[in-house]
């Protein structure tokens, strides 16, 4: 037979180490059966003498209402129990066990089913996520163009500067009719022979292109020709010429 009884915490025992369940678990546990008054869930004992009991089942309940007494004896002192008696302990023991396998069971088949359910909804969201991040990228590629394309157009509106405002540029790539003109417009003396020394001195450059204006002067009077004339002043005033056309 089993007795519903209130049995005193002192007179209760467990096999089971109390090492073996969270601290902070009891803790919680036997605050709320202070608050409460008591524990909702009896434990099953039996009795293993006289006013002497150990835990058949409900060992952390049993721990639980044990730190509530430590914490305040008046409100822990007593616990609900069902007090098993000697002849009926191992049908209660296989009872409890019976019951435990099935709430596991219970449990991993809901653990299962929620996964299951889960499942779809990973992967919906997986699919949304994947679509919001392909236009997210797609209008960022969008974007991206259309910023370069106003800054090419920009650039177009940008005046470059013109090599043909640089004297040095000019006398490295104009002809020799071109530097013709160009020195007659500058008002040189000796335009046409000063543009074919020019023209002749550059030919002879191992790059065909002058290095500097001092180079020019250089370059013209190796050709030892003394009808052409191109002195500092010359080339100062082509420079100032060219520098303002």
């Amino acid at each position: 037979m089993i007795n519903f009884s209130l049995v005193d915490v002192k007179s209760i025992t467990s096999n089971e180490p109390r090492s073996n369940f969270s601290v902070a678990d009891l803790e919680n546990l036997a605050d709320i059966i202070i608050e409460t008054g008591g524990i909702i869930r009896p434990l099953v004992v039996k009795v293993t003498g006289v006013e002497s009991y150990t835990v058949v089942d409900g060992h952390f309940e049993y721990y639980a209402a044990v730190r509530a007494r430590e914490k305040n004896p008046r409100q822990g002192e007593m616990v609900n129990a069902f007090v098993i008696a000697p002849k009926l302990e191992d049908l209660v023991v296989k009872q409890v066990a019976s019951l435990k396998k099935i709430d596991s069971s219970t449990k991993q088949v809901t653990l299962q089913s929620e996964t299951t359910k889960l499942e779809p909804r990973l992967a919906n969201l997986e699919l949304r996520l994947e679509k919001q991040f392909n236009e997210f990228k797609s209008e960022f590629i969008q974007e991206r163009q259309r910023i370069d394309s106003q800054l090419k157009q920009l650039k177009n509106l940008i005046p470059q500067k013109s090599d043909q405002s640089n004297p040095l540029s000019l006398l490295n790539t104009l002809d020799k009719d071109e530097l013709s003109i160009k020195l007659q417009r500058a008002r040189i003396s000796g335009a046409e022979k000063l543009a074919k020394g020019i023209f002749d001195a550059r030919r002879k450059k191992p790059k065909q292109e002058f290095e500097d204006y001092r180079d020019v002067v250089k370059s013209v009077k190796s050709l030892g020709d003394k009808t052409i004339k191109l002195g500092d002043k010359t080339i100062l005033t082509i420079i100032d010429e060219w520098s303002r056309s």
